[in-house]
């Protein structure tokens, strides 16, 4: 047994292959929850909706210590926001109750088509202090939401594992949480990208 377990190869040619979906600079700073293969649509699964108007979707990312979070981005599946009046993105810290970090603007009316990244900037920059798992919020008020590009995860089952999605809030409008409260674990868990 080596310290790469039953795993006689060399790991770093068992996963060349996600060099093929990273951008092409090696200086692009970037980070995901999830990778970009193996997505789809919510709208396919109308037993786990992606958002719900009015409340905040959040899920967890690693990020580490030293990278600056300008944007966010998230991306719509084959049905459109019909007739948005607020909706935003949030960062969250990694403390035992996520705290607010950093918001973008409320996107107010903005429309979101189907099938499109929204990549919306903090109001300001956050640089992450220290190495951790934080948060990544977006809340829709619409009158219809818009379905998300993700996957489906299994609940989490040993204690200790935290959810890979989660809902909270309500009654939410142009401005996020102070802190991600009494959230209710989800098993759609959008795809997201921070740069």
């Amino acid at each position: 047994m080596t310290q790469l377990g039953g795993y006689i190869r060399n790991v770093r040619d068992a996963i060349m292959h996600v060099n093929t979906s990273d951008p092409a600079s090696p200086d692009t700073f970037f980070r995901r929850n999830l990778p970009r293969t193996g997505l789809y649509d919510s709208a396919g699964d109308t037993g786990q909706v992606a958002l719900t108007t009015q409340v905040m979707t959040s899920v967890p990312i690693y990020l580490v210590a030293g990278d600056v979070v300008t944007n966010i981005s998230f991306r719509s599946g084959a049905t459109a926001a019909d007739t948005p009046t607020n909706w935003w993105f949030a960062l969250y810290s990694n403390a035992a109750t996520p705290a607010l970090l950093g918001q973008t603007a409320d996107q107010t009316t903005t429309a979101w088509a189907a099938n499109t990244t929204m990549t919306k900037a903090l109001a300001a920059a956050y640089t992450v202090p220290v190495s951790g798992i934080y948060y990544v919020g977006i809340m829709v008020k619409a009158t219809a939401v818009p379905t998300l590009l993700g996957t489906i995860a299994a609940p989490a089952i040993a204690t200790g594992e935290r959810a890979l999605s989660q809902s909270s809030g309500s009654s939410l409008t142009t401005t996020a949480p102070a802190t991600i409260a009494t959230p209710t674990a989800k098993q759609f868990v959008p795809y997201v990208e921070i740069t």
